[in-house]
């Protein structure tokens, strides 16, 4: 049967067309407002802020590289090119002593959803072994960065009603991302093709890309990203939270005396009224989400190193300490990507089926997290609850439009299962085996799916692995040069 043309969006249903009105207009009028102040190109930018660049490249170097930095326009709609526009920035990035060679370019495409792209100075092991044969194009994802960024101050202007600020959301998924990418492409380079390089939301991002339009690819390399083109988010959250059991089996065999302070924590949470350093009070569930690091190997530890700062004695007995809730607060605040919070289940929506709070409904299924009185805390990973939106005060503001967009149900296909099958771009991937993020069987399948992908799955690495040794894309080059 063939499968939707995911170049074409399903048509908005009454509501969402009137919320999708109501965005465009309010966006247009600002860009109209914007134009009538100044001249410069920069000022139709949604939501400008003075930090953001102009159109055009600025250049510098460090480190051994040199940077160049590149912004342009992009239609916020790409059905309506004509329409309002936002900022789309890029950083390119090439080894000096390599910077008048004509090298071919790639394309990162950050994990996420809502992360910006890594900066050069902190940069993953990937990036070093990449520059070798690439000009590397750092592009921060509509939203995220120095693009016209999409958090609670911005979305602010949607005022308090909820359906213009999520039509605008519904604008900031992987088929949005990849037609950003090829307006990038081409300004850079005019019809020449480049390489991409996905790593885990990346990754899904890059089979959009491959759906949408592969002859912007010379090649796919995809780390820890290969996502169910067909399965519902719940189908995700209900693998997810079995491999996240499995981890936390993991963390407490190698720090086994960590389930008593755990457990007091969890205890002390329950009976106090604790807050962390930006007032907001530190629940036992949100205390549960602090699990996230446990699918890296950068951060796997990184809890025991937090639960050992706990406690001190207070004047009324134990407390928490500040440096303890400090550290909470880094991890478990969304101030920084509030866009992953927001689109994390929507990244995976397709047809006419709502998420409808997928990673909270599917949780009643495993009660090993539910941190009963008694019973062993379980930390959760990477699920995102509506509680959230109502205990992370800069999520707070994003809470109605978080709702409809969890209700929403004619979201456009984001993979095109028939051209996949018919794949002319040569594709390698890592695939980790023990993946708390991304589902191995899930990711498996996907990889039978599409024409010529070639696997590579190996349990010597966490879901950062790109990022934490040089190995992982040497080999996938390798792959893919046929040497392997």
């Amino acid at each position: 049967m063939p499968t939707p043309d995911p170049l074409s969006s399903a048509p908005l249903s009454s509501e969402n067309a009137a919320s999708e009105n109501a965005a465009s207009e309010n966006a247009a009028s600002e860009n109209a407002a914007s134009e009538n102040a100044s001249s410069d190109s920069a000022a139709s930018h949604q939501a400008a802020s003075p930090r953001q660049a102009p159109s055009g490249t600025v250049s510098y170097r460090h480190g051994g590289l040199v940077c160049t930095d590149h912004t342009i326009d992009v239609p916020l709609d790409h059905r309506h090119p004509g329409g309002p526009s936002i900022a789309l920035f890029a950083r390119e990035v090439v080894a000096e002593d390599r910077e008048d060679s004509e090298l071919p370019r790639l394309v990162w495409l950050q994990g996420g959803p809502g992360g910006r792209a890594e900066r050069p100075n902190a940069a993953g092991a990937w990036l070093r072994r990449a520059l070798r044969d690439y000009r590397v194009v750092l592009m921060d994802q509509r939203g995220t960065g120095r693009s016209t960024p999409a958090d609670r101050r911005t979305l602010a202007r949607f005022g308090t009603g909820t359906g213009a600020a999520a039509a605008y959301l519904g604008h900031f998924r992987a088929d949005s991302i990849v037609r950003d990418a090829e307006l990038l492409r081409h300004h850079l380079q005019g019809d020449r093709p480049w390489s991409v390089l996905g790593q885990s939301f990346g990754g899904f991002s890059t089979l959009t890309y491959l759906s949408l339009a592969p002859e912007g690819l010379t090649r796919a390399y995809i780390t820890g990203g290969l996502p169910t083109l067909t399965g519902h988010a719940d189908d995700v959250y209900r693998a997810a939270y079995a491999r996240t059991l499995a981890h936390n089996e993991r963390y407490f065999a190698r720090y086994p005396a960590d389930q008593r302070l755990a457990d007091a924590v969890a205890g002390h949470l329950a009976e106090h009224d604790v807050r962390m350093p930006g007032g907001e009070r530190l629940t036992v569930r949100r205390f549960q989400t602090l699990g996230i690091g446990f699918g890296t190997s950068a951060k796997f530890d990184a809890l025991h190193y937090l639960l050992e700062t706990a406690f001190t004695d207070g004047a009324r007995g134990p407390e928490l300490t500040d440096t303890f809730l400090r550290g909470v607060d880094a991890t478990v605040s969304f101030a920084e990507r509030p866009l992953y919070a927001a689109l994390h289940e929507p990244i995976y929506a397709q047809g006419g089926r709502p998420t409808d709070w997928s990673a909270h409904r599917v949780r009643r299924e495993f009660p090993a997290f539910d941190a009963a009185p008694g019973a062993p805390v379980r930390f959760t990973g990477e699920m995102v609850y509506p509680w959230q939106f109502d205990e992370d005060p800069a999520l707070v503001p994003l809470r109605g439009a978080a709702e409809a967009l969890a209700a929403r149900t004619d979201w456009p296909a984001l993979y095109d299962l028939d051209r996949l099958a018919a794949n002319q771009v040569p594709v390698v991937a890592a695939v980790y085996h023990d993946d708390m993020f991304v589902d191995r069987e899930q990711a498996l399948a996907t990889a039978d799916a599409v024409r010529g992908l070639r696997t590579w799955v190996t349990d010597a690495h966490a879901h950062d692995g790109v990022r934490a040794d040089a190995a992982v894309l040497d080999r996938l080059i390798a792959m893919a040069d046929g040497e392997i």
